[in-house]
Formats: C-alpha cells, structure tokens, sequence
C-alpha cells in the first residue's frame, strides 16, 4: 500500500496556517529557515507516520520546489521517504537523488501539451496587479509561483482568468498567500502513478487539501481532505463534487485525523485480504 500525501496545510503548517495557539500542546519543528522554525507538525500525526505498518510506503507529494521541501528537517534526518514528490509532480526524488529520466519527460510532455509558460503567464498577468502581488517566481522551470496580499487580491476576477488558463492547458491554485500557475502536465497523480507501477504499490491513499491535490485523490482508491484549505472552500460553494471525506478537525490536528484514516484503511484492506485468502 501507498500513502501519498499533499505536505503544507495538510501534514506540516506554517505558523499562519496552524489554526491554533503557537504554543498548543503537541507540536514539533518540521521545518527549519535560518535556523528558526518555519513549519510545524503535530507529534501524534509524527508518531503514527513514523510507526506506519512495513507494508504501507509513505509518500511525500509537494508542489514545493526540490529547495523548500529540503528545508523540511523532519523528512530529511527523522523520516527519509524511498520516494518523494516535488515541484506538483514535475520532480521524483529517489533515495536523495533527482530522477533525471523522469524530469526530461515531464518537461518534453510540457512542451507538446498547452501552450508556452511564456504565453500563459502573459494571459495570466492580465489579472495580476502589484496591489495585491508581492512577488512572483518561475519554480524549477516548470510553473509559477506568486506571493499575495490574499485580502486585496479580487477573487472572481483571478476565478474567472483560472477557467481561461485551463483551456491553454494551465491549471491555477489559491494557497493561502500564493497563487499558483501550473501547466496541466505537471500533476500529482501522473508521478505518484509512476512509482506505483514501478513499486507495485498496491492499493493508494491519499490526502490533500488544494484543487492541485485533486487529481491525486480522484486517482487514488481511497483519500481524505483537511476542513481547511482549497478544495474545502470550493465544495462549500458548489463548485466541486468529490467522493471523499473531510476531516472533523481543522487547522495542524487535522493531521491526526488523517493518519487514523490511513491506519483504518489499512486495517480494512488488509482484514478483507485475510478473509479472502482463507
């Protein structure tokens, strides 16, 4: 079995993301910048991943560059993953090391499909305005990355330009204070695929809380989302129809509650294989 798992806002949060008192019970580093503590993690949701049974391989899945999820101490000294998903799928990290074969792929892919990170981000600047964009990058030459005042940005605007990047094959993503622009191609799901076929994984679980999760959880056979984030808003307006669960909890404890998920699926799967085989 696999579990691939979406990092900030669903299994590490930042101090504007905790949805908690900073000094709560039961919450430990995961990530360090300059020596101070960037990240948080709560330690029963450390705790169960660390004491995952042996046939469930934990997965991280980031839309964070390969340099940010460096920076995430905990999976780098406490829990090193065999695999590692960065840049939202355009990256595999294989015990440490980039898979090089996979990144020519992506970025060939890229290439023939949508149209140029030039053209979109041209398309796309037209609703940007430095009123409400504090800065902007182009993350290991695949997709975009803006910072934003997340009050004075003018949602339905940003909303209706996301359904026009999506016919140039570009999918955007509001994260808490950063937009994302991402090319179609670049997604969760086809780079978790990959290594199950290469593992033969069996059975995914899966667990996110942005639309660029999405397609991770519709492909895995069993997901959970945070109450918090993206795709939580959007099913409250309508504007998603999904056949998952969301958590009770909000906030950094949600991690808990996901980590119990992933064990009752196990334990379901597994007492069912069991039944099978007798």
């Amino acid at each position: 079995m696999i579990y691939a798992s979406d990092l900030d806002q669903t299994l590490i949060y930042s101090k504007r993301s905790l949805g908690v008192p900073l000094e709560s019970a039961g919450l430990l580093p995961a990530e360090h910048i300059d020596g101070a503590t960037a990240a948080f993690i709560s330690a029963q949701a450390l705790q169960l991943l660390k004491t995952l049974p042996e046939n469930i391989m934990f997965m991280p899945v980031t839309t964070r560059t390969m340099a940010q999820y460096s920076r995430i101490t905990v999976f780098q000294t406490e829990l090193v993953p065999a695999y590692a998903v960065t840049s939202n799928g355009g990256n595999i990290i294989v015990g440490g090391e980039v898979d090089r074969e996979w990144n020519r792929r992506i970025h060939e892919q890229v290439r023939r499909e949508g149209a140029h990170a030039e053209e979109a981000r041209q398309v796309f600047g037209q609703v940007l305005h430095e009123d409400w964009v504090i800065s902007e990058s182009y993350c290991d030459e695949l997709f975009y990355a803006f910072v934003i005042e997340r009050d004075r940005m003018p949602l339905e605007q940003v909303l209706e330009k996301a359904r026009i990047m999506r016919e140039m094959g570009w999918e955007v993503s509001i994260q808490g204070r950063k937009v994302y622009l991402v090319p179609a191609a670049v997604n969760k799901q086809a780079a978790v695929e990959h290594i199950r076929h290469l593992t033969d994984g069996g059975p995914v679980v899966a667990s996110g809380d942005s639309l660029l999760d999405c397609c991770l959880l519709d492909y895995a056979d069993y997901a959970i989302a945070p109450r918090h984030g993206e795709l939580y808003r959007e099913q409250l307006r309508d504007e998603l129809e999904v056949n998952y669960r969301f958590t009770e909890l909000s906030g950094a404890y949600a991690a808990d509650e996901i980590m119990a998920y992933v064990y009752e699926i196990h334990r379901s799967v597994y007492a069912a294989r069991a039944s099978f085989s007798e």
